[in-house]
Formats: C-alpha cells, sequence, structure tokens
C-alpha cells in the first residue's frame, strides 16, 4: 500500500483537492473498455507540466508505479494500473488548446484536450485535424499520441503520428524533454517524437502536443457499394485505390454484419447484399469529388457491386453511415462475448485474409463477423463466443485469435492498427518481433525509465 506520509507530500505539492484516495475514485479510474479492473492506490491530478515534472521526480526516487491516463476509453489495457501506484489523470486541468496559428497551420494543445474539441475548434475558423477515432467525442489528445490511434478518414489522411510535429514530454525522472520542431522539416537528431508516439505512457508523460493541421475541404459527398460477395468487396478495396480514387473513408462490413443489421436494427438492404463499402469523399471543386465517385463506381462496379448509391445531402449521406456506426452493436446477435481485435494487413491481402479468417472461425465453431476501416487495411475481427460464462469456448475463442494474428503477421500485417498493445496483446508480441527486436524495445524503455516506474507491464515489457 502507497504510503501516508507518500500521501502527505503529494497534497502538500499540487493541493488537497488534486489527490484522492478515496474508494469512489479507485473504483472509478480502475478500469477502461476492456473491463478488466485493477485499482490504483491514489489519484493524482497535476495542474501542469511542472506538477508532472515533481510527481515524477518524487516517484522515481520512491520507487512509486505511475500510470498516466486521459480519457480511460482504450481497447487493450493500456491505462490499467496493473501494478498499482498512482494514477496520473491529465484530464482534469491539463486540457487547454493553448494555441491555433492559423499562419503556420498547427495547433498546440495540452494532452486532456478532448479529440473532437479541438475538430470543432480549428473547424471554426477552416482548418481540420483529420484523425478522428471512434472515441473522437471523449477520447483525448494525449491518449490518441501515445495510442497512436486511427479512425475512419485514415485512408485518405492517415493516422495520429503522420500529424505530431511535436511533444514535450516528462521523463521518469522529472526531467522536461523537447521532441521534434514546429518547422516542416527537421531532420536534426534522433526522431525521439516517434519513439514516444505509441508508446502507451511507458517511457514519459506528455505534457504538450504540436499538431498538424491542413485546410477543410469546401465538399463531401458520401457513398455505398453494395456487393454479392465479401471478396468481391475487398478486391473492389485495392483495386479502386489503384486506379487512382482517394476516398476520405472506404468503410466495410462483411455478410454476417450484414444480416445482423437487417435483423436486428432493420436496416433495408436488398436480400442478396453480401457485403458493404460505406464512406465520403471529398475535395475544393464540385468536378473533384465527382471525379472521384465516377473513379470509385466504375471501380465497384467492374468488381460485380451490385448497387453504387450516392448521398443526395447530409441527411442521406447520415442515412448510409448508420450501417456503419451500428455494424459493433448489432453483432451481439451472434453471442454475448466478443473477442475484438484491429488486425492491419496490406490492402491487397485483405481478400486472403478474409477467407483464412473465416476459415479460423469455421474451424472452432463461431461466427466471426467483420467490418472496419478496408481503406487502409485494418479490419476489426470479431469472434463472437455465444455464451461468455462458458470457459472452455472461451480458452478456444482466444486461441483462435492466437491462429488469427499468426497469419496476419505471416501476411506482413501486424497485431494492432489503432487499438495499441497494452496488456491484452502483449502476450502476442512474440508472433509480431524475434527475439533481438523485443530486447531493443526493452533497451529502450530502460534508457527512458531505468527504474520501469512508467507504466510497467505493458506492450510485453517487463512488469514492476
Amino acid at each position: 500500500m502507497l504510503d501516508k506520509k507518500h500521501i502527505h507530500y503529494f497534497e502538500t505539492l499540487v493541493g488537497k483537492e488534486n489527490v484522492y484516495s478515496d474508494k469512489a475514485h479507485l473504483i472509478a479510474y480502475s478500469y477502461d473498455a476492456t473491463r478488466t479492473r485493477f485499482e490504483p492506490e491514489a489519484v493524482l491530478f497535476p495542474r501542469d507540466e511542472q506538477d508532472i515534472s515533481d510527481i515524477l521526480k518524487y516517484c522515481n526516487e520512491h520507487l512509486i508505479v505511475i500510470t498516466p491516463r486521459g480519457a480511460g476509453s482504450g481497447f487493450t489495457g493500456g491505462a490499467l494500473p496493473t501494478n498499482g501506484g498512482i494514477i496520473l489523470g491529465l484530464e482534469k486541468h491539463m486540457n487547454k488548446i493553448l494555441e491555433i496559428d492559423m499562419e503556420n497551420m498547427v495547433a498546440v494543445v495540452q494532452p486532456g484536450v478532448i479529440n473532437m474539441d479541438l475538430q470543432k475548434a480549428v473547424a471554426e475558423v477552416g482548418l481540420m485535424y483529420p484523425p478522428d477515432p471512434a472515441s473522437e467525442e471523449y477520447s483525448t489528445l494525449g491518449g490518441n499520441v501515445s495510442e497512436n490511434a486511427g479512425g475512419m478518414r485514415a485512408a485518405k489522411y492517415g493516422i495520429t503520428k503522420d500529424y505530431v510535429m511535436a511533444l514535450r514530454a516528462v521523463r521518469a525522472n522529472g526531467d522536461i524533454i523537447r521532441a521534434g520542431k514546429r518547422t516542416i522539416k527537421d531532420v536534426a537528431g534522433y526522431n525521439t517524437a516517434g519513439i514516444l508516439i505509441a508508446s502507451e505512457g511507458t517511457l514519459a508523460v506528455l505534457s504538450e502536443i504540436t499538431l498538424k493541421l491542413i485546410p477543410k475541404p469546401k465538399f463531401t459527398k458520401g457513398y455505398m457499394g453494395i456487393f454479392p460477395s465479401v471478396d468481391d468487396a475487398m478486391n473492389a478495396v485495392f483495386k479502386s485505390l489503384a486506379s487512382g480514387a482517394n476516398p476520405v473513408a472506404m468503410e466495410f462490413m462483411d455478410a454476417l454484419v450484414v444480416q445482423a443489421l437487417k435483423e436486428k436494427l432493420g436496416v433495408e438492404l436488398p436480400e442478396d447484399a453480401g457485403a458493404l463499402l460505406i464512406g465520403d469523399v471529398d475535395g475544393n471543386v464540385p468536378e473533384e469529388v465527382a471525379f472521384q465517385l465516377e473513379t470509385l463506381e466504375a471501380s465497384f462496379k467492374e468488381n460485380n457491386a451490385q448497387e453504387f448509391i450516392i448521398a443526395h445531402d447530409d441527411a442521406h449521406r447520415n442515412k448510409l453511415w448508420y450501417a456503419r456506426r451500428n455494424a459493433s452493436p448489432s453483432i451481439t446477435i451472434f453471442g454475448n462475448k466478443k473477442l475484438n481485435e484491429d488486425i492491419s494487413v496490406p490492402r491487397s491481402m485483405l481478400p486472403e485474409a478474409l477467407k483464412a479468417i473465416y476459415a479460423i472461425g469455421d474451424k472452432y465453431g463461431f461466427k466471426v463477423p467483420c467490418f472496419g476501416h478496408a481503406g487502409d487495411g485494418n479490419i476489426h475481427v470479431n469472434v463472437m463466443v455465444p455464451d461468455g460464462k462458458d470457459e472452455e469456448a472461451l480458452h478456444q475463442g482466444h486461441q483462435a485469435i492466437e491462429e488469427i494474428f499468426q497469419m496476419v503477421v505471416d501476411m506482413g500485417g501486424t497485431l494492432s492498427g489503432e487499438h495499441g498493445i497494452g496488456t491484452s496483446k502483449a502476450p502476442f508480441m512474440g508472433i509480431a518481433f524475434n527475439d533481438m527486436e523485443i530486447q531493443l524495445f526493452k533497451d529502450i524503455k530502460k534508457s527512458f525509465d531505468p527504474n520501469n516506474i512508467l507504466n510497467p507491464g505493458k506492450m510485453g515489457l517487463p512488469g514492476a
């Protein structure tokens, strides 16, 4: 247990109103979207960068474990205090947009800023911050950077790492460092910012983030392609992109998701619809948007699309997107326990990958509905266990996941396209990386945090 003298020191440092060790707070900060619970021993809310530095310096000297946390919305346990210790909550005070620089098109933010709040703020001045994770209404930018979050617009605009220009961060010993610059080009020194992105709070605590912005496109149109089979849809993905299409999003739903949307939510789709591709195109002139839609339609129909629908207004566009937004809740018709993984493969491998995934599901007797960001090769694979209380079925479900991971890596893919590794995927790191690579990760961790106080036990790294 955390000694009372430590609690007293933190109260002196940041004020009693920012230090909590009561049961209510410990429970509230014990879980994330994995629904797994690990109680911390205290919750601290730093007011600024100097508070973070002072807290980390003290914890490093006394070997107190710290878990940085934003909104706690992660799917892999990255913000869980698996070793007890302190939760460092960055959402209470460090949640300000510090600057929107119109001339250089950058935003400077604190880590606790909500993604959607930044999107709205920059949109008001005609700019755009593209990364849009599904959790954008509540996830923090610090969490997005720590997990390298993706989103539906990644097909055209990329993911979080493509917009991080510079960081300020605090090392485990309290040292404040700068990584990256505000300039478009910067080739001086190691790419420290790149190392900190996706490090899940294991190397340093982010205190300030400088993000690239782009001009907001003037026109957007939605579309839906309806296909007779998953194979046709998957072929249409990489072939349409190779033919010159550049959609903002190209979201995929397979035959099982189509079935679930019809049965559970009453979404009207053709009887023989076997797969859907839904997305947007954008541009600054109507002709650019029209060209994108024409290119997509031609390619989709070459790959056996039964129908290509173009949204005629925003209401119609929202109706098309309703299917994608409700893919996840609809598939509960196949089981009450969902083992959801966010694998990513080269786009040309999508048809083969989906066939292999379904074959693994059949081997274990599970339905495996799939949906996700096909435009960038990132698919959400859902092994549906009919009864989540059946321990043997759960074990088989996890075996199926392991086989899927191995297949994905063999195809040149990766364990995670956007959710990160955390604790839930840590046991599978040996599938994706060899011993030398994992040792390199450990060496980097030790150079930043030699006493292993920052979020230990995540990403397959040693626990406390």
